[in-house]
């Protein structure tokens, strides 16, 4: 990743000063990220800056803290200078001083000092990494379940509703990041062959990621069971009457994200069964973007979708029933267990850090605690600026259909004996990215083949 700032130092000047309007008063701490070990000492993990760190201020550098004292119009970036011994394996590397200028910060001290300039109180968000506690209870002179338990939710809040809509140089920068992810899955969707491994597959999209000096923004999921939501296995082989859903999003190295999939099948047409469950998901998509607009709560636009898909599985026999009185029993969760989209930015789960119940949720709506509405990561009232994904799915479970089939669950609604004959199906998701703006949603990235007959035509 890049070490000096995305923006100009206007930019991140005008962000900070955003920050300290709405809250008004205060001592502000945003931590910055260290080096993560894999297996010893110097053996790291590739260095990932903190996002909101990233917004604020910009520097991707390793062990850094950023300060705002809002009363005394004080703002201090600390962090130590590279050793001689460091440069020798670094090469030598701008100063935290030039770095802090390009950001528009006047004042760098070194991390020594930074805890008399935290006795006095500070608001800090939610510590996700260890070190971060650590350190923490360390300033602050206090019990590391006391720094978890004391994040400042005024901070989480303003955080999230600066970062939440996306400023036009952002979403230049969304376009740049979904258009390479959108690149790395036409290769795929061209090159996937059968008798080919899960591993080779994701060599593929990993070749142009490298091509364009961008990273994986999460582990991709490249599979040939698509059932299994979070599947991270690569070893099974392609073969012929399966599909393979490919999960995968490029990142910039100014850290803005990418996230689509696509499911194709092995051969080079959908087989008719899977052509018939592909619709339907297919219908479903296009429900939830007609929908996109400002204002609406992407909870109902989850649940018009859902109703969509029941419909569809009518059509085919495995529902019965209203489709309406089906979604609000939770009967179609038989098929679609998790949520329709999630926020996309900084992280490719924007700012699921500070926690769901402020970035997807309100004080007007509560996260259900339902099965399947629990796995939807955005439910509020769409805002103009928010960019989030899309993405519908069909999963079939043999295990969940074997639970709630012994304990007789929605039998007015889902037919298993027919279900039965599906077991081995697998899974279908289908999911784009999108800005809402005035009139909807804008998709972001280069267009990509996603109806049926556009997928077939790729792979041929």
């Amino acid at each position: 990743m890049n070490t000096f700032p995305a923006f100009s130092k206007e930019t991140y000047i005008k962000r900070r000063d955003t920050l300290k309007k709405i809250m008004g008063k205060g001592r502000l701490l945003i931590l910055g990220n260290e080096e993560s070990s894999i297996n010893f000492k110097d053996n790291w993990y590739t260095f990932r800056q903190d996002s909101t760190f990233l917004y604020y201020v910009g520097v991707s550098a390793a062990n850094l803290a950023f300060f705002i004292d809002i009363d005394a119009g004080e703002e201090i970036l600390f962090g130590n200078e590279l050793s001689i011994d460091d440069i020798i394996w670094t090469g030598p590397q701008s100063t935290l001083h030039e770095l802090a200028d390009e950001a528009g910060i006047k004042k760098v001290l070194p991390m020594a000092g930074i805890s008399k300039y935290l006795k006095q109180g500070v608001a800090y968000l939610p510590p996700y990494r260890p070190e971060h506690t650590l350190k923490l209870a360390e300033w602050l002179d206090t019990d590391v379940k006391v720094v978890e338990a004391s994040a400042s939710v005024e901070f989480i809040k303003a955080v999230a509703s600066q970062r939440s809509c996306k400023s036009e140089e952002e979403l230049a920068q969304l376009d740049k990041a979904c258009t390479v992810t959108s690149r790395m899955h036409r290769a795929v969707m061209m090159e996937a062959r059968e008798g080919m491994y899960e591993h080779e597959v994701a060599a593929i999209a990993q070749k142009v990621l490298w091509e364009n000096y961008a990273a994986n923004s999460f582990l991709p999921i490249v599979t040939t069971n698509g059932n299994v939501l979070h599947n991270h296995y690569y070893g099974n082989r392609l073969v012929a009457g399966k599909m393979l859903l490919f999960d995968g999003g490029a990142e910039l190295q100014n850290g803005y994200c990418g996230d689509m999939t696509r499911t194709i099948p092995v051969e080079k047409k959908f087989s008719s069964k899977q052509r018939e469950i592909y619709e339907i998901v297919y219908a479903a998509y296009q429900k939830a973007i007609s929908l996109l607009k400002p204002g609406i709560r992407f909870k109902d636009i989850h649940l018009a979708a859902s109703r969509e898909m029941v419909n569809g599985l009518k059509q085919l026999d495995l529902m019965k029933g209203d489709a309406a009185d089906a979604v609000a029993s939770g009967a179609h969760t038989m098929f679609f267990q998790c949520g329709l989209g999630h926020m996309l930015g900084l992280d490719v789960h924007d700012m699921e850090n500070l926690g769901e119940q402020y970035i997807g949720y309100n004080e007007n709506l509560a996260k259900s605690k339902d099965f399947g509405l629990k796995s939807l990561r955005l439910g509020k009232e769409l805002q103009e600026g928010y960019v989030l994904t899309v993405e519908p799915g069909i999963y079939i479970i043999p295990e969940l259909i074997d639970l709630w089939w012994s304990k007789k669950m929605h039998t007015d609604f889902i037919n298993y004996e027919l279900l039965n004959r599906y077991r081995d199906f697998g899974g279908i998701r289908i999911e784009n990215d999108f800005a809402i703006t005035q009139s909807g949603g804008r998709l972001l990235g280069e267009p990509l083949a996603i109806a049926a007959e556009d997928v077939e035509a790729l792979r041929a």
